[in-house]
């Protein structure tokens, strides 16, 4: 795969998709995969396997009934979630642990599984949403991986997303945008994807000339982050100022404000223990 200058002048190795998530990022593309073939190609691989049924049955989904086989949890859960919880267990794996990167691997868990659950209440493909909100910034979990110390350097808890991306930007001469959506390239997802993760970090004004599925889905992305994570983090919010620039958005995406609302509302509120 070729990339831009600024990532060939850094001399990053992207970390290879494991084989496992090709085969089953194959299945979801094609709307004839059942759900025995999706739940056999995980199973191949037992460590995988076993950690989707832990998570499944953790109590972030809050099943009644225990689960004991990906089957088991593709039926409860649907194809489009277990595949997404398959691909966030195995990117975790494709990088060394670190507290910074567990920071980064829960901040897009919650980011995955909100938009996944807006998107399915308003006809957006759950799996496109799931799989942008996981891959949102693996691009800093590449810049991690390449300089540790370097990149825990620009850490600071008083710095503002916008803040954080320049100073990425400054220390390595890319956004992390541009690698996290290389990273998605390198593994095959589709375009939605990796136009999400690069697109998301530019001005909004910038998505109206997008596909509308490609600007629905940036559109979910924002509401999530600030409207859940920013919360959960405990960064100041006005919902009210969130909503009224979201209004727009929304409407030039072809998504109906009122069902969005209420959608990302329900699932906020669900994912956040505080609410």
């Amino acid at each position: 795969m070729s990339i831009e200058s600024p990532l060939r002048d850094l001399n990053i190795d992207l970390p290879s998709c494991p084989s496992t998530l090709v085969k089953m990022s194959l299945l979801m593309a094609d709307e004839h995969t059942t759900t025995e073939q999706l739940a056999l190609v995980i199973e191949t691989d037992m460590a995988l396997s076993a950690a989707v049924v832990r998570t499944v049955n953790s109590a972030l989904f809050g099943l009644l009934k225990r689960v004991d086989t990906v089957h088991e949890g593709i039926r409860y859960l649907g194809m489009a979630q277990v595949a997404a919880l398959t691909y966030e267990i195995g990117l975790r794996g494709a990088f060394p642990p670190g507290p910074v990167m567990q920071a980064i691997w829960d901040k897009a868990s919650i980011r995955g599984l909100a938009m996944g659950r807006i998107a399915r209440q308003l006809d957006v493909d759950p799996w496109l949403a799931h799989t942008i909100g996981l891959f949102a910034e693996t691009g800093r979990a590449v810049l991690v991986a390449y300089d540790a110390k370097r990149y825990e350097t620009l850490r600071a808890p008083s710095l503002t997303e916008a803040e954080l991306m320049a100073a990425e930007a400054e220390a390595f001469g890319v956004t992390y945008a541009a690698l996290g959506a290389a990273l998605c390239q390198s593994w095959g997802l589709a375009r939605d994807v990796a136009d999400g993760v690069r697109m998301r970090v530019l001005p909004t004004e910038q998505w109206s000339t997008e596909r509308p599925q490609l600007q629905r889905l940036l559109t979910i992305g924002m509401a999530v982050d600030h409207l859940l994570l920013d919360v959960l983090q405990e960064r100041p919010v006005d919902a009210d100022a969130v909503w009224t620039t979201l209004r727009p958005v929304a409407n030039q995406a072809g998504l109906h404000f009122d069902a969005f609302q209420l959608a990302t509302r329900r699932v906020c509120e669900r994912l956040n223990p505080m609410s």
